[in-house]
């Protein structure tokens, strides 16, 4: 059984998805990254009575601590253990017509940040795993282990936007021919040194120097390039006349793939109406919610 955790969460930009997605009663709604239910259960709360969400998530630590908030509305839901790329295939088995509104959220659940045990950040000692679902998939210390230096600086210089790139890549291949790189403080350290920072002073910098290293891993664990990708594509096919996307990113590369193509679907005549900017998140909010600060949330409408 998973556990359930107490956990304070405040799900970002809250009021300007809602204000985007519109939520009204007997309306039908995708979460495509349920995390741990703010957005959804605000979503569900409003489409109440007569109307139902379906969410996704991999993370079943997640699914334990959103499902009770979803409960507390009163309102009707179905929550899928899956990656959201599968949102076609699992429509299609539940005979769900198609959507009013879409919202993917596509950071980290702080949890999943604060839990050593599962790799995702350098702040504690912990397995280099970085799997949303830890029971599929291949982890992060796996992937170091095989990939090429060439594969691994490009996998940080376009997911990361790592500027040392190559130094980082040439090290870990140095590093793991002595020993194998199976935990976070070890990768942190292999790019701590690559990038020339003792660990003293990447402790006190702004932005620690594995960050961007650390973010790209994940990203390429996790797929989630392609599964944004794939979600990209589908928006057409699952969202009503009138329907609304909404996606939340926190990585250059995703705003850019979520930004073309949206503005690429509405010159083809697909999509009637695009956010022009990218929404974030105002000063009072990344005050009480740092993770704020590099949220970006752009909409469709079909």
């Amino acid at each position: 059984m998973v556990e359930k955790r107490k956990v304070q969460h405040k799900p970002v930009l809250l009021q300007e998805v809602l204000k985007v997605l519109m939520p009204r009663s007997g309306k039908v709604y995708v979460d495509c990254t349920l995390g741990l239910g703010g957005h959804a259960a605000a979503v569900l709360e409003r489409i109440t009575p007569g109307g139902k969400l379906w969410a996704f998530d991999l993370d079943p630590r997640n699914i334990a601590v959103a499902e009770p908030k979803l409960q507390a509305t009163g309102g009707a839901y179905e929550i899928f253990h899956a990656n959201f790329a599968a949102l076609q295939k699992k429509m299609i088995e539940r005979g769900i017509g198609k959507l009013d509104g879409l919202l993917a959220d596509l950071g980290v659940a702080s949890p999943q940040l604060d839990d050593p045990t599962r790799g995702f950040s350098f702040k504690r000692n912990g397995p280099l795993d970085m799997r949303m679902n830890p029971t599929r998939g291949e982890p992060a210390s796996a992937l170091l282990a095989r990939m090429s230096e060439a594969e691994l600086a490009t996998a940080l210089r376009e997911l990361g936007d790592e500027e040392d790139a190559e130094a980082i890549a040439a090290l870990v291949v140095e590093r793991r021919a002595y020993e194998p790189i199976t935990t976070t403080h070890q990768l942190m350290a292999i790019v701590c040194a690559a990038r020339r920072f003792t660990l003293e002073r990447a402790a006190g910098a702004k932005l620690h120097p594995a960050t961007r290293t650390f973010q790209a891993l994940r990203i390429l664990v996790n797929r989630e390039l392609a599964n944004l990708e794939a979600l990209l594509r589908a928006l057409p096919e699952v969202l009503k006349p009138g329907g609304v996307a909404a996606i939340i990113s926190f990585h250059s590369g995703e705003d850019r793939r979520v930004k073309h193509s949206f503005r690429e679907a509405q010159r083809a005549g697909i999509f009637r109406a695009v956010s022009n900017d990218a929404i974030t998140a105002g000063a009072e909010e990344v005050a009480t919610n740092p993770r704020a600060r590099s949220a970006k949330l752009r909409w469709a409408q079909v």
